[in-house]
């Protein structure tokens, strides 16, 4: 079996089979909330710079001070789970994610906005770090586990399109203020089911000591490194002198803090976790992956909008075959793949169908037909979304012990998160870049910008693709659910 909790632990893996169900969709509906922020705001942009008088080159802080608080905090969070309780730390996180987006709501600046979009990005990476830990404690038993893995990937995934559409909807009809606002009661509602129907786990305690050293040089090295990625590398690009500074201090950084773990008594991130092979594909996937993604995304809505002319609440509804056939393929089925082929088979054909989709995504023309150059792609994104999320979130968890759950659970959250950030920055910049190329010798300005899309577009799909030789390579073939059975009833009749 791919997932290994076998041994007893202090956490809800006790709960009933009705309650450990009702504490998934709690889970889910936090993660969700997370998961809808990230795209719901880029939406309301516009809206929101009109009525706060952002800069244009300002603006993007609205964006880039959530994605460092919760790319910086997030492996941190996960390990806080292991110690201090994972449901202690879930809860903390929808209650101060909660605040913070009424505190958008009610931003009457730029600046007070940019603050509490850092303070949402805390309560996210608490909230979030955590969830895919919970689940695989819950959800000991192989068959549920990838069941249960497929409704959390689905949410995590396809979470992001609905946003789209949940942002074009709400700063249409009612004010970009209630993309934050619609927050408060899911939140509180959230907090107060986690509650009631997660049992209290106790945590593994700081032992020794707290490794405080080790807390301020990872998170420190994060805020940094995805700083570097948002900033000045997106703008100026890498090879500015301010990009290889701040890049040269993320690598001193993480190189001090591989040093203290390797030395401390009582570790933040205990190093013996990256001795798993399969944990380690699992992660380097997760952040190629993420980048292709993501990229494609936030730059095929540019290209809806920007080419085709279709408005926010378009675009929202333009996503939606992918969000659909994800979460046909999350809930419904992905559980049986998983069981009837191991999650290594799984994961490689979602991944190719990725390929695939992004490869026929340098196709579209100007003057592109959404039926026949677009859905076909959103389609197999989901497709292959929907087939390889759930795999890779169950790869990533196994060989994992329970007391490193949340430690497991945070680090494939911030491998996912650094490699969107990382991605997009590059796929922006080189479609920029492209179409600069392209105006500046006299191309018409269409033209000029599909084109930078269509290259964009061509290295997200060779991000997806090295994905996949990584996933052959790194990931060893596992046993099936079919395959321990039968060997099980061979020992009994020889028996």
């Amino acid at each position: 079996m791919y997932a290994t909790t076998d041994t007893p632990v202090t956490t809800p893996a006790t709960q009933g089979g009705r309650s450990r169900w009702l504490a998934l969709y709690v889970l889910c509906a936090g993660m969700l909330m997370i998961v809808l922020d990230v795209t719901i705001v880029n939406v309301a942009l516009p809206a929101i710079q009109d009525d706060l008088g952002f800069s244009s080159s300002s603006l993007a802080w609205v964006v880039n001070a959530y994605l460092i608080a919760f790319g910086g905090l997030l492996l941190l969070a996960g390990r806080l789970g292991d110690l201090l309780g994972r449901r202690t730390i879930f809860v903390s996180g929808l209650i101060v994610f909660t605040v913070a987006s009424v505190l958008c709501g009610l931003a009457s600046s730029a600046t007070l906005l940019i603050a509490a979009r850092f303070l949402q990005g805390v309560g996210g990476a608490l909230t979030s770090a955590v969830i895919l830990g919970m689940i695989v404690t819950l959800f000991p038993e192989p068959r549920e586990q990838a069941k249960a893995i497929g409704v959390f990937a689905f949410v995590a995934s396809a979470g992001g399109s609905i946003g789209l559409l949940a942002g074009g909807v709400l700063t249409q009809a009612i004010s970009w203020h209630w993309i934050f606002f619609v927050n408060l009661p899911i939140g509180v509602v959230t907090a107060l089911l986690a509650v009631r129907v997660i049992e209290k786990d106790k945590g593994i305690g700081f032992g020794r000591g707290t490794d405080v050293p080790g807390a301020v040089l990872i998170t420190s090295a994060l805020m940094v490194g995805v700083f570097t990625i948002v900033k000045p590398a997106a703008e100026l690009g890498w090879t500015a002198p301010r990009s290889i500074a701040l890049s040269m201090l993320t690598l001193t950084l993480l190189a001090c803090f591989v040093v203290r773990e390797a030395t401390a008594a009582n570790p933040l991130v205990p190093l013996r976790i990256f001795r798993s092979r399969t944990l380690t594909g699992a992660n380097l996937i997760q952040a190629l992956s993420s980048a292709g993604m993501f990229g494609i995304f936030f730059l095929g809505s540019l290209y809806l909008q920007r080419v085709l002319g279709y408005d926010a609440l378009e675009i929202g509804l333009a996503f939606l075959p992918t969000t659909l056939v994800m979460g046909l393929l999350s809930v419904k089925y992905s559980e049986k793949l998983v069981m009837r082929f191991g999650p290594r088979r799984p994961l490689i054909g979602g991944l190719v169908l990725i390929v695939i989709g992004l490869a026929l995504f340098t196709q579209a023309p100007v003057n592109g037909n959404y039926f026949i150059h677009v859905m076909p792609v959103l389609f197999l994104l989901g497709l292959g979304g929907g087939v390889c999320f759930p795999a890779l979130m169950g790869l990533s968890m196994a060989d994992v012990k329970p007391e490193d759950a949340g430690l497991a659970s945070g680090l494939i959250g911030t491998m996912g998160e650094v490699g969107a950030a990382l991605g997009l920055a590059i796929l922006a910049t080189l479609s920029a870049t492209r179409t600069e190329t392209l105006t500046t010798a006299g191309k018409p300005v269409l033209e000029a910008l599909t084109s930078g899309f269509h290259l964009s577009f061509a290295v997200a799909g060779l991000l997806v693709a090295t994905a996949v030789l990584i996933a052959c390579t790194l990931m060893r073939p596992t046993r099936t659910a079919a395959e321990t059975e039968a060997e099980a009833e061979l020992v009994l009749d020889a028996a």
